[in-house]
């Protein structure tokens, strides 16, 4: 027993210079994050019996962004919104608070509202579509886009890109039957420059001509 153990009060039983702190804590880590990088590679390869895996290695993975397959190599733990950001120098998704609490980093995936700061890159199922995906090809708006702009639903602009996301996917949701409604399903979104009574307008614009 060694003086470190002795005055950590843990008996220490090492084997081959490893102890059982240290292999509890490696063996922790590995399964914690094992699933996900059986995921992230597709289960291309299987892990062999004690094999431990680093949570500092890179995986590979594939994602569909604005209808466009896009394939990466990050750490398991990159969060959908530094995928976009950093790895595919899609900036529009605004990194803003970063705890899911602002609404900046808002997308869809599969047309459901995502926030990017609080998603795993490995684990999103199904296509992701940013603000840079919603214009038609040709240049054409939106019609949530074409209304913040009708509406002057925006100041400084730095929460627009999650805030129009956003409102998408109220309307589709069924979330905009009143004023009232759109307030409360948009709550999650924050302006800090308080443009809500102009998004509010924007978004009553917008869902009729996406609705039709």
């Amino acid at each position: 027993m060694t003086a470190e153990a002795l005055s950590q009060g843990v008996p220490d039983l090492r084997c081959g210079g490893v102890s059982r702190r240290s292999l509890l804590t490696s063996g922790a880590s590995a399964v914690a994050l094992a699933p996900i990088a059986a995921v992230a590679q597709g289960r291309a390869s299987v892990q062999a019996p004690g094999q431990v895996i680093d949570p500092r290695a890179v995986v590979s993975f594939e994602l569909t962004v604005n209808g466009r397959a896009r394939h990466l190599t990050a750490d398991p733990r990159t969060t959908l919104l530094d995928a976009l950001r950093e790895h595919l120098g899609l900036t529009g998704a605004k990194k803003g608070c970063d705890h899911g609490q602002c609404g900046a980093c808002t997308v869809l995936v599969d047309g459901t509202r995502v926030l990017g700061c609080l998603t795993l890159a490995v684990a999103v199922r199904g296509p992701v579509t940013t603000i840079e995906g919603l214009a038609e090809q040709g240049g054409a708006l939106h019609p949530m886009q074409q209304a913040f702009i009708d509406q002057d639903a925006f100041q400084c602009g730095y929460c627009t890109p999650g805030q129009i996301v956003s409102a998408i996917g109220c309307v589709a949701e069924g979330h905009a039957g009143s004023d009232a409604e759109i307030r409360e399903h948009m709550s999650g979104n924050l302006c800090r420059c308080a443009a809500y009574p102009n998004i509010v307008k924007a978004i009553n614009q917008a869902k009729g001509e996406m609705r039709s």
